[in-house]
């Protein structure tokens, strides 16, 4: 659903350098209700050590009546959680997927196929399968890997390309799967989990998930084009606007930093292709309030416990 465009914008003091390229917002100066914090997208140089990370960024809220409504059909009674949830956290598909599978009637709570969406059960008590096996809840993982380029964003690839399930093959028995998708040329920060309900839930529009890029273009960005991608772009599947955007400090105007909320498939490379510049290189340096700070490409960590609590905040 597109976002309404008078929605209050992140403040950029917020985002610390994490030892990528925090960017500074343009500066409209026909426009002074605008944020016009100079504090620049630095270019670090080669080698040196990432600076500590000092704060993460404020998402978009939802309104008040879609949080209370979120909350209450969260509730938990007596113990009991909604069947599309219990799937959702046994890791093997979402709690909107779940939904579809209940209605589709091939699951199952202690013997008696359950079609009734909504319906609940005692995750210490019940027995809940699906086609006939027997689902446990997992221990839930949370993975963030640095994606590397020519790597496929899926499980698997019946092309039998190379898949980012290849690269963070030992950090679980647990089957986790990506939170949304990067493309194959594009680099950066993705989270791998088998917390069904926390991936829907990133994964959504109406939680607005800030991400920030990096962009490396084929030729300089003009200041005209630079203006016209900060006030907004009317693109074939509507009008798209970023939080901000501005050149690269220390870097030619062939690269861009740009913060973004929305889910769209390749936006970011779409805005720019929209204005007749090819992207080289696209690089996801921040996705809600998590960083590259200490990994390296092609490398894989777990959450620390604050992030994940700060994570979770940002979709209450």
């Amino acid at each position: 659903m597109p976002r309404n465009e008078s929605r209050s914008y992140v403040k950029k003091d917020n985002f610390g350098t994490d030892g990528e390229r925090p960017f500074r917002t343009f500066d409209d100066k026909k426009n002074t209700s605008r944020s016009t914090d100079s504090r620049p997208f630095r270019k670090r140089e080669e080698g040196a050590p990432a600076k500590p990370y000092s704060g993460a960024p404020r998402p978009f809220a939802p309104k008040t009546s879609v949080m209370r409504s979120r909350k209450e059909s969260n509730s938990v009674d007596d113990g009991k959680i909604r069947l599309n949830r219990y799937i959702a956290n046994s890791g093997i598909c979402s709690r909107r997927k779940a939904d579809e599978l209940i209605s589709a009637g091939v699951v199952s709570v202690n013997g008696v196929p359950v079609s009734e969406l909504g319906y609940k059960v005692d995750p210490a008590k019940d027995e809940v399968r699906y086609n006939g096996e027997l689902l446990k809840r997992e221990k839930k993982i949370y993975v963030l890997l640095n994606k590397p380029k020519d790597y496929i964003t899926t499980t698997d690839d019946p092309q039998e390309r190379r898949t980012v399930m290849s690269l963070v093959e030992k950090a679980s028995r647990e089957r986790i799967y990506p939170v949304g998708r990067l493309d194959r040329n594009t680099t950066g920060l993705l989270l791998m989990t088998n917390d069904g309900d926390l991936a829907d839930k990133l994964s959504h529009p109406s939680y607005g998930i800030t991400k920030i890029y990096h962009v490396e273009l084929s030729k300089s960005l003009s200041q005209g084009d630079l203006n016209k991608i900060q006030f907004g772009l009317e693109l074939e599947d509507g009008i798209i606007k970023p939080d901000s955007v501005s050149y690269v400090a220390g870097g030619s105007k062939r690269e861009v930093g740009i913060q973004i909320h929305s889910g769209k498939n390749r936006i970011v490379r779409r805005i720019f292709e929209h204005l007749g510049y090819e992207v080289v290189k696209l690089d996801r340096v921040v996705y809600g309030n998590l960083t590259k700070k200490d990994l390296p490409r092609g490398r894989w960590r777990f959450l620390e416990e604050h992030e994940l609590i700060q994570i979770k905040h940002l979709i209450k």
